[in-house]
């Protein structure tokens, strides 16, 4: 199957990858030229450099003999509209966003996409099962992919305490994902300061993880 993915940060580089492994022909639409060039220094020419929400880029990525589009970027509009236009433009059968607003959800059903993925949804349905109380947990291992979700709870000695995000040298293949602080939900930005007690969600790789965990906890893993 033909699969345009739209987005290439992490979420859309990982999805390529594996849905590559899996043997689908497919291609990733990034504005960024740099993200292109890592991602085709990576995993071939799959990969075109272009706006996924206009109908020039859309038509030359080929996407009216698609069977899948997939947005995957950071903003909701820009994959609710490159949903749209693939859906109304080039009559895709299947269209699937990535929300990063649950609240918006809702409004990308009744416009027509076919299915949405709300990552904060995903890791809030973890934190309601029963989570063991080690400082750090592995919650979801993703198949093929080789990154997994992990929990972390800050203690007040942490390193990380105070500073922003952007400041503390997280590796380039994690992403912190979601901050519980108090019960409430934080989507953590750059500018984001962690807090003592802080509950982190994070997806990272097995080879990143010990270095996520030394930066947010001050410890080596443990063997």
């Amino acid at each position: 199957m033909y699969i345009v993915v739209i987005g290439g940060g992490k979420v859309g580089y990982y999805l390529a990858k594996a849905l590559l492994q899996d043997g689908h022909e497919l291609l990733v639409v990034e504005k960024d030229q740099r993200k292109c060039e890592a991602i085709a220094e990576e995993l071939g020419q799959v990969v075109l450099q272009g706006d996924g929400c206009e109908v020039a880029t859309l038509e030359q990525a080929g996407v009216g003999r698609a069977g899948v589009l997939i947005a995957v970027t950071g903003d909701d509009e820009d994959n609710l509209v490159a949903c749209q236009v693939a859906k109304r433009r080039f009559q895709v059968p299947r269209t699937i966003a990535r929300i990063n607003n649950p609240k918006n959800e809702a409004i990308f059903k009744k416009l027509g996409i076919d299915v949405t993925v709300s990552s904060t949804d995903l890791i809030l349905a973890q934190i309601e099962q029963e989570i063991p109380t080690h400082s750090l947990v592995h919650l979801l291992t993703l198949k093929g992919v080789g990154v997994g979700i992990v929990e972390m709870r800050l203690p007040p000695d942490s390193p990380a305490l105070g500073r922003p995000l952007k400041d503390l040298g997280i590796p380039d293949e994690s992403i912190l994902s979601l901050v519980i602080r108090q019960g409430k939900a934080i989507i953590p930005y750059g500018n984001t300061v962690l807090e003592a007690e802080d509950e982190v969600l994070a997806v990272t790789t097995p080879q990143d993880e010990p270095a996520l965990r030394r930066i947010l906890l001050g410890q080596a893993p443990s063997q």
